[in-house]
């Protein structure tokens, strides 16, 4: 018998949280957490709790303006090293965009891994933002090269992490946020004290967060001048800002 040639794996974009608007004018691609190492297929429902909540509020938020909201199926669990397979999918699902819907702003909001991979794609040409929830880096070691920042220039980018966040250190999104900062001023970033990796105690204030970033972002709305004064002000201020209880619920300027 003939052996059968073992399938190509292909990423995937989700079916757009929410009733996808008749004109679409901005998109934003979620990208689940993944592990360091790995070849094995993701669990599309376990990838998909950690950003579904999150979409469905975005997709909600700017459906009057025309927002479609995707979550991105990765082919492999792991970034694994050089291959960076998380970002690839990241890139490709940003192609896939531009190929469905023309010449609309994308925003790249990742967690966990999919923050790095969100980071990492952000230099496509139609990403006008990059949001990055607890972003899994890698220890800084002196004969590696260290996380590219070149490509974020041009875009803004909002970081969020937890203080007591045991999976990934919040010290390196801080020094990756102050390197990204020297190359462009349009990078803030807000600190969840006391919470945790998931950032469960303020999941509301997050997604309020998120929302806030998104929304001004793809689509000129005004941002919350919580997220005004990160941008605005020099490091180390506006990469440690702390992110105050109840943000949403009283978010005018």
């Amino acid at each position: 018998m003939a052996q059968q040639a073992t399938p190509v794996r292909t990423a995937r974009l989700g079916r757009a949280l929410g009733p996808e608007p008749t004109a679409v004018s901005g998109v934003v691609l979620l990208l689940p957490g993944g592990e360091e190492n790995s070849g094995r297929r993701p669990s599309s429902m376990m990838a998909n709790a950690s950003v579904r909540a999150l979409g469905r509020r975005l997709a909600r938020a700017g459906r009057e303006d025309g927002l479609a909201t995707h979550v991105v199926h990765y082919r492999y669990r792991g970034w694994n090293g050089a291959e960076a397979h998380l970002a690839r999918d990241a890139d490709w699902a940003t192609e896939e965009v531009v190929r469905r819907y023309g010449d609309v702003a994308v925003c790249l909001a990742g967690v966990d891994m999919g923050a790095r991979a969100a980071l990492h794609a952000g230099g496509h040409e139609a990403v006008n933002s990059v949001l990055a929830i607890a972003p899994w880096l890698p220890e800084e070691d002196v004969a590696a090269p260290p996380e590219p920042v070149k490509q974020l220039a041009g875009r803004r980018v909002l970081m969020v992490h937890g203080t007591n966040d045991a999976r990934t250190d919040p010290e390196l999104s801080f020094r990756l946020a102050a390197r990204a900062k020297k190359a462009n001023r349009d990078v803030c970033r807000f600190e969840v004290h006391s919470d945790g990796h998931a950032l469960r105690q303020h999941r509301d204030e997050v997604h309020a967060l998120a929302e806030d970033f998104v929304m001004g972002s793809l689509f000129g709305r005004a941002f919350s001048r919580p997220v005004e004064d990160a941008l605005a002000a020099p490091p180390p201020l506006g990469l440690r800002m702390p992110l105050a209880a109840g943000f949403g619920r009283s978010l005018r300027r």
